[in-house]
């Protein structure tokens, strides 16, 4: 969430690749982890590209240098472990974050939903992760779809809805039209609904699937947003970790 601070980076940033100053996501990245009672080794960020990759956190990945873990986070936006006081987590900043909690096996996951990464199913990847590493069961697994853009706030062009419907989405569940600012109507794509019908589509009950609710467009003065602020902004850290 955004507080005091200056600019676009004001408040709470731990995201190191958005422009902010490296003193400012340190002393974030050290409040946070004095807060969560862990070293700082312990409080994981992938480098995200918008893609499906997901990255399983181990102790064999713990037991590496960090030049080599931060090689391994790039280009990944999905973590998932069953590691316990390692806090995983992704940035955003309109783009959606999934937590899931498996509570049987002891498993969390975070994953970094914008429009391409839904579109490529990374909360159905993500959940396949879980089971095909950890032998997750759906029925078991809690998802949170946190803050992010909401349908009306999301506008797009044709070749995004277009995008979304050879990808075999259900286009009357999750696109609306719109007035556009400059006359006509413009396609708006709901993507807390893209993720939930993908998480409905693995198994998950309905029941503990949690959303959030929180437009960041609409509520920027609390939540960062890049369609606000641009990109040179600081981002929300969404994160899990097990006790």
């Amino acid at each position: 969430m955004r507080g005091e601070g200056n600019g676009n980076y004001g408040g709470f940033n731990i995201t190191g690749y958005c422009g902010d100053s490296p003193a400012h996501v340190a002393e974030c990245r050290k409040l946070l982890c004095k807060e969560l009672g862990i070293e700082d080794r312990r409080l994981l960020l992938p480098r995200q590209v918008h893609g499906d990759k997901v990255l399983v956190i181990d102790e064999q990945f713990m037991q590496k240098p960090a030049e080599e873990q931060s090689k391994l986070l790039h280009g990944i936006d999905a973590v998932v472990t069953e590691l316990k006081r390692t806090c995983i987590g992704v940035s955003t900043a309109d783009c959606i974050p999934l937590l899931m909690y498996d509570s049987k096996r002891g498993v969390v996951a975070a994953a970094h939903a914008g429009w391409r990464g839904t579109v490529a199913r990374i909360a159905e990847k993500t959940v396949a992760a879980m089971i095909g590493n950890y032998g997750c069961r759906t029925i078991d697994i809690h998802a949170v779809i946190g803050p992010g853009i909401s349908l009306d706030s999301f506008e797009v062009g044709d070749e995004v809805y277009d995008t979304f419907k050879k990808s075999g989405f259900g286009m009357e569940g999750i696109a609306k039209r719109y007035p556009a600012a400059n006359g006509g109507e413009k396609w708006h794509i709901d993507l807390w609904e893209a993720n939930r019908q993908q998480l409905l589509s693995c198994g998950l009950d309905e029941r503990n699937i949690h959303l959030a609710a929180v437009c960041t467009y609409k509520e920027h003065d609390r939540f960062f947003s890049a369609r606000r602020l641009g990109i040179e902004s600081g981002r929300i850290f969404s994160g899990a970790m097990l006790l």
